[in-house]
């Protein structure tokens, strides 16, 4: 029994076979791909037909390997969404979350509407690109497209229609939006309609390792395959990579690390307080009847640019070579709080990392080792400062953290998150998202009974590297100085 899992980054996707050999779980990349944000006059969009090309290449190289699959399904990050016509037409390129469209829309509907009502009614973070701001967005520019729009499907959704001619909504990636209820388990017309959003663009809500359809006959000739089911897993790729986690205790907490770092645990029921509200928390549809309780955090996003930026001024360094610099500099000379806006899209992400320290009187970095560093550092001081809210709104206390996702493969990262949180940290695996597609795959074919022993088969077949903690004092010093410069009361209720 073989099964194929596409998994969309916001840098890049891969087409990984998983198959079930005895007691082990082997997982396999057999296509990989850039996924490059394409700039149209003033608009940021994704490149959604290319990203459908390669999902058929990546059927046609499985195929290739004389692979007999079993099913097919896609996951991708949240919030970013397509709109079809009333003949199945996609009405134009979907917006990336990181356009500028949305800005100062967040503001304007709490002004309408309230924080309060809109977390009580969703339990969903504010960010500035959620869903419901960019259709509000849309609205406001009075986009002929939205207002000719007969369906909305989130990315892996489209896709999916796109393979299969099926229109249906997977709940991980749906209760992103910020306009999904989980108390009644369906879209919340009542928002849509204070907000005035076309409520039948939202149509029926699948739960994941839901199968959906079939290949399209149409795709069926073209790529000369057979009807394969295709199968809504966890859709939000972070909700895969939770999936994805080897635990062994039923509460846990984790830390998917890439692009964006994702912190959180696993809970029965929405935390909808007033504490949760207040942290800007979020509770995101996850597998088997749960919420992933969780925070965003920038993640490394603020080293991809920085990297970026120093190559298009004629730097060529790898990222071994720049954690090697990281690893000299000096400690401690200064921080920035990864969640700050300013680091959401800068121009010039190492410019704006000199002004943030110079906003905040401390010492600006001298070399781009000292400033990756600081960079580092400073995401595991947050990641503590998350990991204990987490503890605090869970009533729930963690013995260490596991961290997944291709972040792992910062191992300076990985020893400074030990080191801030004074607890282990058990890496990997790197895929998880691929693997937490996969294994949802396998459920929803009867292959696992559920996604404990999905889990406990994980945990046979992927090496776990374990960082334990050092320095913890320095650490924890370093974290009160943290806390002062975020401008958040550190109290030692916080600590253990």
């Amino acid at each position: 029994m073989s099964v194929l899992a596409f998994d969309l980054g916001a840098s890049s996707g891969r087409a990984l076979i998983g198959e079930i050999q005895g007691d082990q779980l082997v997982i396999e990349e057999i296509h990989r791909f850039s996924n490059d944000p394409v700039q149209v006059g003033n608009r940021l969009h994704w490149d959604i037909l290319r990203l459908y090309h390669e999902i058929k290449q990546g059927i046609v190289k499985a195929k290739w390997r004389g692979e007999e699959l079993d099913s097919i399904a896609i996951d991708s990050w949240a919030v970013d969404f397509g709109l079809l016509d009333a003949s199945g037409e996609l009405l134009c390129n979907p917006y990336h979350y990181r356009d500028h469209h949305t800005n100062g829309v967040m503001e304007e509907v709490h002004a309408q509407l309230g924080k309060q009502k809109i977390f009580a009614q969703t339990g969903i973070q504010f960010l500035p690109f959620n869903t419901i701001y960019q259709l509000v967005a849309m609205k406001n520019a009075q986009a002929s497209v939205l207002s000719s729009a007969d369906a909305l499907l989130m990315i892996p959704d489209l896709l999916r229609y796109f393979l299969t001619g099926e229109r249906k909504s997977e709940f991980t990636n749906a209760t992103t939006t910020q306009l999904f209820n989980p108390t009644t388990m369906d879209w919340d017309d009542d928002l849509l309609k204070a907000l005035d959003l076309p409520v039948h663009l939202f149509g029926e809500v699948v739960q994941p390792g839901t199968v959906v359809g079939t290949l399209h006959e149409a795709v069926c000739q073209e790529l000369d395959v057979p009807a394969t089911p295709v199968i809504a897993t966890t859709e939000h790729d972070t909700a895969a990579a939770v999936a994805g986690v080897p635990a062994h205790d039923q509460d846990f907490a984790y830390l998917s690390c890439g692009t964006w770092s994702l912190m959180g645990t696993e809970v029965d029921t929405p935390v909808l307080n007033e504490q949760a509200l207040e942290w800007n928390f979020t509770n995101e549809g996850g597998v088997g009847d749960t919420y992933r309780l969780l925070k965003n955090i920038m993640g490394l996003w603020i080293v991809q640019e920085c990297k970026r930026a120093w190559e298009k001024e004629g730097a060529k360094l790898s990222y071994t070579e720049l954690m090697e610099q990281a690893k000299g500099a000096p400690a401690f000379q200064a921080f920035i709080d990864p969640d700050d806006l300013q680091f959401l899209n800068p121009s010039h992400m190492p410019k704006q990392i000199e002004q943030y320290c110079q906003q905040t009187n401390q010492q600006t970095p001298q070399t781009k080792g000292h400033m990756i560093r600081i960079v580092l550092e400073s995401l595991a001081l947050k990641y503590r400062f998350v990991l204990e809210r987490t503890e605090q709104l869970s009533h729930k206390h963690f013995s260490g953290l596991h961290v997944v996702g291709g972040g792992i493969n910062n191992t300076l990262l990985c020893q400074f998150t030990a080191n801030a949180i004074a607890r282990p940290v058990w890496a990997g695996p790197t895929e998880a998202s691929g693997i937490g597609n996969v294994v949802v795959q396998y459920i929803a074919l009867g292959k696992l009974k559920d996604i404990h022993e999905a889990r406990a088969l994980i945990r046979r077949s992927i090496p776990i590297q374990t960082y334990e903690p050092r320095e913890t004092a320095t650490w924890h010093q370093a974290y009160e100085t943290f806390c002062d410069m975020i401008k958040v009361k550190y109290t030692m209720s916080d600590y253990g």
